[in-house]
């Protein structure tokens, strides 16, 4: 059985009617179930915007930490 990993769930039938009232009153997360199984998630586009950013950051980190025991290159900006 797949957890639900939110506060709120609902079927993707009371979403198809309720869609407005649903994401006015969500907080966060919210479960969409099909079957009584999350098929997916609903979330509001500032915490999507900010879960991006996450990843981008810790992408970022995984090349700093890939490229930490390369040699250092020096360059001259009017070489460029």
């Amino acid at each position: 059985m797949n957890p639900i990993l939110s506060d709120v769930a609902v079927s993707v039938t009371e979403l198809k009617r309720n869609y407005a009232a649903i994401v006015a009153e969500a907080e966060g997360a919210v479960a969409v179930l099909n079957h009584n199984k999350p098929e997916s998630y609903l979330i509001p586009a500032q915490q999507y915007e900010a879960l991006m950013d996450y990843i981008e950051d810790l992408a970022d980190a995984r090349k700093i930490m890939e490229r930490a025991g390369e040699r250092a290159v020096e360059v001259n900006l009017h070489d460029l």
